[in-house]
């Protein structure tokens, strides 16, 4: 029951955004740091802060037989800042704060440095919470480090002072009985003291603050239940589940249902770091590739800059230079779909199955080229035959059936919507809404997608005009017509 299978995504989510491309303090997008996991102290809340001072996690448990065990962690960085002084003697009698220092031909700046925090809980008794909540502190110390900074004659020029504040909260368990599952909650409360001056400060509360939080859950006895691949007969305890702030998500191997992620950030269950990537770029939405290039383009000023922000900003640009050409072939070179789904939307096997009004069945035959003399490139008509990289000239999306329910559907057809459970924000608004349909698309990848246009939007027959529409697999609508039965 451990989590060591979760370390390198929640190492990736605890430094995720913790400094950015081009790693120097003086960079614009440098200036704002912490936007992720962040749990200040509740006095800064209350006085108008736009952080939260609390974070809860719910997630369900399934157990196997009467007495599950829970393990939680919960991690975060602890702000440390890091200032300098200039000495004002060579014998370090005294000192005042100074922009940088320069020894050895590298620059020392101030900066706002983190460390990692972790607060282990004792492994419960998950029935035990059922019958009695518990509740544990969450302290964190403060300190103050020196760093006397010498030159090659051995004279101190100057210092370097860490220092870090305290924090003080308490993390809350409990569960209660669902449907025959366990409903498991995770509160974690900043209570961390503020002076009445310091309270509305952002900068002043983020040195109290938990920043990237998020939570690690282990369970033996049981299993954890999947918030985004929902089996049926536990759909309505999910439904009651209350997140705030943060998001639990299956981690390990794709079958393994015994260790849970809470995460600041979304992410789908089981996700994982890229067996390519060399190491943490602090930007997982970025293509490692294309930013270790964007790294080797900085000047020398700017390189010698950002080593001087940060210790792993250095470790980053010293990788990055390391790098040999086998690497970077191999972050080039690889490719990664998406897998097999396994919600109802994947199946279309029975339910929906496409009927394509105009197929070409040789995309090499001749007369498919549209560049062949006297042929029209931007005429459909002239393509007796279409490649397969391009399926709207095989299947026109305008004349294309699919047939849902033993009904077909094509332009013009009503349905409502019934969006399948790995939608975005915007499912909630159409769910159960009527709908036109606009076209019927195939993709590359032999994927059907309808296109439509919402009934009682007003704007509807803009969207229609100029092909803006929403998006649909074929399982998520409900037929209310056979094919061009709606109509306008």
């Amino acid at each position: 029951m451990g989590f060591e299978v979760a370390e390198r995504v929640a190492d990736a989510v605890l430094f995720e955004g913790y400094l950015l491309y081009p790693y120097r303090a003086s960079s614009s997008k440098n200036q704002v740091r912490w936007q992720f996991g962040v749990v200040a102290p509740r006095g800064h809340v209350e006085a108008g802060g736009s952080e939260t001072w609390q974070m809860q996690t719910e997630c369900l448990v399934e157990p196997s037989h009467d007495a599950p065990t829970l393990r939680v962690r919960v991690r975060f960085l602890h702000l440390q800042a890091r200032t300098v002084e200039k000495a004002l003697d060579p014998a370090g009698e005294g000192f005042e704060p100074a922009d940088s220092l320069e020894v050895k031909g590298e620059q020392i700046l101030p900066w706002e440095e983190a460390v990692e925090e972790r607060i282990d809980l004792p492994v419960m008794d998950l029935c035990s919470l059922v019958d009695a909540a518990r509740s544990f502190p969450l302290e964190v110390s403060g300190g103050r480090d020196i760093e006397l900074v010498s030159d090659a004659a051995e004279a101190i020029i100057g210092r370097i002072v860490r220092t870090r504040w305290p924090i003080a909260g308490v993390v809350q368990m409990e569960a209660e009985e669902v449907d025959g599952f366990l409903r498991v909650r995770i509160r974690i409360e900043n209570l961390s003291p503020l002076s009445e001056a310091d309270a509305p400060g952002r900068d002043a509360a983020l040195r109290c603050s938990l920043l990237s939080a998020h939570t690690l859950l282990a369970i033996r006895g049981g299993s954890f239940v999947s918030l985004l691949d929902t089996p049926p007969e536990a759909g309505r305890a999910v439904g009651l589940l209350a997140n705030r702030h943060t998001f639990p998500v299956l981690v390990g191997e794709p079958d393994q249902r015994d260790v849970m992620l809470s995460s600041p950030i979304i992410l789908y269950d089981h996700p994982q770091i890229a067996p390519e990537s060399p190491g943490d770029l602090f930007d997982s939405t970025e293509i490692d590739e294309i930013l270790t290039l964007r790294i080797l383009t900085l000047t020398d000023e700017e390189k010698r800059e950002a080593r001087a922000t940060d210790e792993r900003a250095r470790r980053i640009l010293d990788r990055s230079e390391a790098i040999p050409p086998e690497i970077f072939e191999r972050l080039h070179g690889a490719v990664r779909s998406m897998g097999a789904r396994s919600d109802a939307a994947a199946d279309t096997s029975e339910r929906a199955t496409v009927t394509p009004l105009m197929l070409r069945s040789d995309p090499f035959a001749p007369g498919a080229d549209p560049f062949a003399p006297g042929a029209d490139p931007f005429a459909l008509e002239s393509l007796p035959d279409a490649p397969y990289w391009e399926p709207e000239a095989r299947v026109s999306p305008d004349v294309a059936s699919v047939l849902i329910a033993g009904c077909p559907v094509a332009k013009g057809s009503r349905v409502v919507l019934r969006p399948g459970p790995r939608g975005d924000s915007m499912d909630m608004f159409l769910r159960g809404k009527e709908a036109r349909v606009e076209a019927v698309f195939e993709s590359v990848d032999d994927e059907i997608f309808v296109a439509v246009t919402v009934g009682d939007d007003p704007a509807g027959d803009l969207h229609s005009w100029y092909g803006r529409y929403f998006y649909f697999r074929p399982t998520e609508l409900e037929p209310l017509d056979a094919v061009g039965g709606g109509g306008r």
